[in-house]
């Protein structure tokens, strides 16, 4: 007589007896048990592609290069070929345009945990490094000016000067032709390449362009204006050997000129490094822009900064009425800041408006600069 299982026994134990009373068949109806379970077993989660919604509205570019980067991209490197046919003597030049192209290169690295907004900034810092080279080879340049102008005793052979101006000019124009920040056609929407306001009219904005590819061209621009100079100098010389004076004058007149070229480049670099407001974007714009949105009852904490030229971030904490719907503010406010301002990261904190925030020191706007 067969043991029965007791009651509550194991499944075990019910397995065994199943199998015991149904012999060669058990077998067959034992791996039946093994492979089809009672229950299915809980399938992996895979990603599911979220719906449409504002966080996600307007992501980061992909790390790759962009079709702006990638235009960039070969411009500078044109410009660099430029440099080793016609210039492969001056070191400084070629080591500039090399420099663009890596910090090029850099920003297009992904973000990091330690890097969150990626390596954008690269494109700053070459910037920055191409108008210091500027300056320093401007700086010995004039030096060696003054130097000239205190000791007459040095002889010019006007026709080897003049051949090397030539060339030199015709180099700058070259590359500064292929520099020239032409690019892809602007948008008006995140990411574009120029941004005007809504509330400002029709009138074309001034082109911003690739942060590497400008300071290049600001490179070349200043050598080109140091090259006319020498050009010049060369031409009186040439016909007039007495004139000598000229080379380390036309050296003083035309550096200041090309040190005066990078005011603009410069100013910009410093205040995306300081965090500044982007060009074109006006503290006052966008916060009318956020309290026009309904349900806004205030704003605080409104930081507007830039990672490149082209490349903007807002943040602001919105105080809405009790009545007003979180979703749809939040909705509403981002769509505004995207498509009239051209951000490319917005980041909005919606929380419920109090009487006190009026007189919060944290609440009040920043004075005026």
């Amino acid at each position: 007589m067969e043991p029965s299982p007791a009651a509550g026994g194991s499944e075990t134990t019910r397995l065994v007896s199943h199998l015991d009373r149904g012999g060669a068949g058990g077998s067959l109806r034992l791996k039946s048990l093994f492979t089809e379970p009672s229950e299915p077993l809980p399938e992996e989660s895979k990603p599911v592609e979220m719906p449409f919604h504002h966080c996600h509205r307007d992501p980061l570019p992909p790390p790759g290069l962009t079709p702006e980067r990638l235009h960039a991209r070969k411009q500078l490197y044109a410009a660099c070929a430029v440099c080793f046919v016609f210039m492969a003597g001056e070191v400084v030049d070629v080591g500039s345009m090399m420099g663009s192209l890596f910090s090029l290169w850099l920003s297009t690295r992904p973000a990091t945990r330690t890097m969150t907004f990626g390596w954008h900034r690269s494109e700053t810092l070459g910037a920055l490094a191409s108008v210091v080279s500027l300056w320093m080879v401007t700086g010995i340049l004039l030096y060696l000016a003054f130097v000239r102008l205190l000791h007459s005793d040095y002889h010019i052979e006007g026709g080897a000067m003049l051949l090397t101006a030539s060339i030199a000019v015709c180099a700058n124009l070259l590359m500064a032709f292929v520099l020239h920040q032409a690019g892809p056609p602007h948008s008006h929407g995140s990411r574009g390449a120029e941004y005007a306001p809504l509330e400002e009219g029709p009138e074309e904005p001034l082109p911003l362009g690739n942060t590497s590819v400008r300071a290049a061209f600001v490179h070349v621009l200043g050598d080109l204006l140091q090259s006319f100079g020498v050009l010049a100098a060369s031409i009186l010389i040439y016909f007039k050997p007495q004139y000598k004076a000229a080379d380390p004058i036309s050296t003083f007149l035309f550096s200041i000129c090309a040190l005066g070229s990078t005011a603009p480049t410069l100013r910009d670099v410093l205040r995306i490094l300081m965090e500044g407001t982007p060009r074109n974007v006006g503290f006052e714009p966008v916060r009318d822009t956020l309290l026009s949105v309904p349900g806004v009852r205030a704003t605080h904490e409104l930081h507007l900064w830039a990672l490149t030229l082209t490349y903007h971030v807002a943040s602001a904490h919105l105080a809405i009425d009790s009545t007003a719907d979180p979703e749809a503010v939040l909705a509403e406010a981002s769509s505004r800041l995207y498509s009239r301002f051209g951000f490319s990261s917005c980041t909005l904190q919606v929380e419920q408006y109090q009487p006190e925030m009026a007189q919060c020191l944290r609440c009040q706007e920043p004075p005026q600069a």
